[in-house]
């Protein structure tokens, strides 16, 4: 059954279910004997009463031959920053028990009421306040496809990557404030999307950032991406898909991106790139200033990011409860206490002058693509040992996600390339505020020329 079922998209499943071949139930004890026998850091929370109570329902749909939509039967598992009812959100901190939720997020609601089944909940930085994924309360999910020494699984949306490129779960619920769903999907060798800011309920989730956290989805294709967004827009697939044929655009931008970055990911970038060149993707390579202008009036001014957590968590940072949080996690957000009124008040009007600038790019056939992330992902163990490697690695590790955080774009990660080591890297590719449906389109029409015939399937590639 393992073989049968594991590493298998969202889509591919539900034509299993559709068929008869495997019945909701069946693939629900399936999945949840996965769960048990992987690694215990993935998931915090198995909501098991739940899941067999929505598969047998699904079930009884299937036989009837009325299932609720695409996703009916399917495992899904969320984040442990949406209130799922009955269960404590703990957003990966050991200090944060507001009693059981009494009600489901809005969007947890919206996605089960398509029918996906929910497996638990899962893993992630402490107040998702970093890129890198560590987590010294519930462990470090491993990166699976380490050789040897462990590596990160990139953060904030740890467990949601790590579980969707272990095939426990096809979807996996995350957030995205700076790159918290776009650098574990690059790390781990899944597609992630960041819708713009609004466009998925956000409502019983617990923040970051009240300006710039966005909801997102870790998926196995982008097919499988399309079908969870319109779920969440309460929307049918094909209204999400417009079909594309026209002449499309890329930017690459050639500055703010490129330093530090890892050469094998820069190689993978560009053959992606040539790929796409010879597929009929037009290509311009040309520098886009704002890009600059972003990482400089943070560099500046401060991190909106920073200020907004500082004040969220204020009075926790002023109790006895701040010994207790990941000493990094606090000592980034005490940062916050720094910022000025009138250097937050510049950031904001910068933010809104800088999305503007960029809007006559965005024409609807122009996106902007570079690395995901400088890097691949790098061993965990210097990382644990060493607070100044730790925040000049998180910084780097953000950089690239962060700028589209900051202008509201639209983003979706896609496999690339390994590097030397074996490590997956990713292809952001991004489009302008509101430009969900032609993102998503493109990121459909050309995934497989992205991903060059290579395989990014963990299960197949370890006979596990």
């Amino acid at each position: 059954m393992r073989d049968f079922l594991f590493g298998k998209s969202a889509l591919e499943l539900g034509k299993l279910l559709t068929t008869g071949a495997v019945t909701p139930s069946h693939l629900l004890h399936a999945t949840l004997r996965r769960i048990a026998s992987s690694d215990p850091a993935v998931f915090t929370q198995r909501t098991v009463a739940r899941a067999e109570m929505e598969a047998a329902a699904a079930s009884r749909r299937y036989l009837e031959g009325r299932p609720l939509s695409m996703l009916d039967g399917v495992p899904v598992a969320w984040k442990d920053l949406f209130d799922v009812q009955g269960e404590v959100t703990r957003a990966g901190s050991s200090v944060l028990d507001d009693g059981p939720a009494l009600r489901d997020a809005e969007l947890v609601r919206r996605i089960a009421a398509c029918g996906a089944v929910t497996t638990g909940k899962l893993n992630m930085t402490e107040f998702a306040f970093s890129g890198l994924g560590l987590n010294p309360h519930f462990g470090t999910p491993r990166n699976p496809w380490s050789r040897g020494e462990d590596r990160i699984p990139g953060g904030s949306s740890s467990g949601s990557a790590v579980a969707v490129a272990l095939g426990l779960v096809p979807i996996a619920i995350g957030t995205d404030t700076s790159g918290s769903v776009r650098i574990p999907a690059a790390f781990n060798g899944v597609v992630g999307f960041k819708p713009s800011g609004g466009r998925w309920p956000l409502e019983g989730a617990f923040p970051l950032s009240r300006t710039l956290d966005t909801a997102g989805v870790l998926t196995r294709t982008v097919a499988d991406a399309v079908v969870v967004d319109a779920a969440a827009c309460g929307l049918p697939p094909s209204e999400v898909l417009p079909h594309t044929d026209g002449r499309i655009r890329l930017v690459v931008p050639t500055n703010a991106v490129w330093e530090s970055v890892d050469a094998d990911v820069a190689r993978n970038f560009e053959e992606a790139v040539r790929r796409l060149e010879d597929f009929g993707v037009g290509i311009e390579h040309r520098r886009l200033p704002v890009l600059d202008e972003v990482l400089s009036v943070a560099s500046r001014h401060g991190a909106l990011v920073v200020k907004e957590a500082f004040e969220l968590h204020r009075s926790r940072l002023a109790s006895p409860d701040a010994e207790r949080m990941d000493p990094r996690v606090r000592t980034r957000m005490l940062l916050g206490s720094h910022m000025s009124t009138a250097s937050e008040a510049i950031v904001r009007q910068a933010r809104l002058d800088l999305i503007d600038a960029m809007a006559d790019l965005f024409d609807g056939a122009t996106f902007v693509a570079y690395p995901t992330v400088a890097i691949a992902a790098p061993l965990l163990g210097p990382l644990e040992l060493d607070d100044h490697l730790f925040a000049t690695t998180n910084m780097l590790v953000l950089r690239n996600t962060l700028i589209g955080s900051f202008l509201d774009w639209c983003g979706i990660s896609i496999p690339n390339g390994f590097d030397d080591n074996g490590i997956p890297t990713g292809f952001l590719l991004s489009g302008g505020p509101g430009s969900d449906h032609a993102l998503l389109a493109l990121a459909n029409r050309i995934e497989a020329v992205i991903r060059g015939g290579q395989s990014f399937d963990f299960i197949r590639h370890n006979h596990s």
